[in-house]
């Protein structure tokens, strides 16, 4: 039952700090030591006990990190299905805080920065086409993706969700290309995929490996839109080629 009520306490603690409600060091110290019976240990055995005593309220407060990173997940989870991409982004950055090495929550990170870019308007009516805020969004999300990649090399959303970026939205489809390329080479029926690959390629005048990728989607897909739009697409890509 004491267990119990001391990883309860540890969990609230890491709460309070994690939300930045604290108490100063010295205020936290003091609790401390009421809390674990451990004043100023002075001979071997109650160094031996204090350092048993502390350990456990490490322990502790590691089980409580733990548990305050999935529940900001959970939260952050909630307000991405609410469309709420915003504060979706808030929250995922704190269980990264905890979860440094979670591609999931870096994946998410740059999905919700996307979506913040497309809502960061010129308010002001300055004229600017990209805003400062908008470009900074679409570098974050950027760096995200990166890293989820870099976490899990496989990653097939963020490798998708990077060529959009580059494509679409940086104007940069020469760095699309080889993320998108990996990403077909082993999910090799990503119809979505292929067509943002060659259109990375048509934008790069790779006229023929854009039609011959087209070609591909129009003599697989079982989606007669997509063998539609691959087949018309291909046209415009051979008729390139020709100029």
């Amino acid at each position: 039952m004491k267990k119990k009520y001391k990883s309860l306490a540890a969990v609230c603690f890491s709460v309070l700090i994690l939300c930045g409600c604290t108490k100063s060091n010295k205020s936290i110290m003091r609790m401390q030591k009421i809390e674990e019976g451990v004043a100023s240990p002075t001979t071997e055995e109650e160094l031996k006990e204090a350092i048993a005593k502390y350990q456990q309220r490490v322990a502790d407060n590691q089980l409580a990190d733990s548990q305050v990173g999935i529940w900001y997940k959970m939260l952050a989870v909630r307000y991405l299905d609410a469309k709420q991409y915003g504060n979706a982004l808030q929250y995922f950055q704190k269980a990264i805080q905890i979860y440094p090495t979670n591609q999931n929550l870096f994946y998410y990170v740059g999905l919700c920065a996307g979506y913040m870019a497309k809502a960061s308007l010129d308010f002001n009516a300055t004229g600017v086409k990209t805003t400062t805020e908008k470009y900074n969004y679409l570098k974050l999300s950027e760096s995200a993706y990166l890293r989820a990649i870099e976490l899990e090399p496989k990653y097939g959303r963020a490798l998708y969700g990077l060529g959009i970026l580059y494509v679409f939205e940086l104007d940069e489809p020469e760095k699309a290309i080889p993320h998108l390329e990996k990403l077909i080479s082993f999910d090799t029926r990503n119809f979505d995929a292929m067509f943002v690959l060659a259109r990375a390629y048509y934008v790069q005048g790779e006229y023929e490996k854009s039609a011959s990728l087209y070609d591909k989607i129009a003599s697989q897909t079982k989606s007669d839109a997509k063998k539609q739009e691959a087949l018309a697409n291909k046209k415009k890509a051979l008729d390139a080629s020709y100029k």
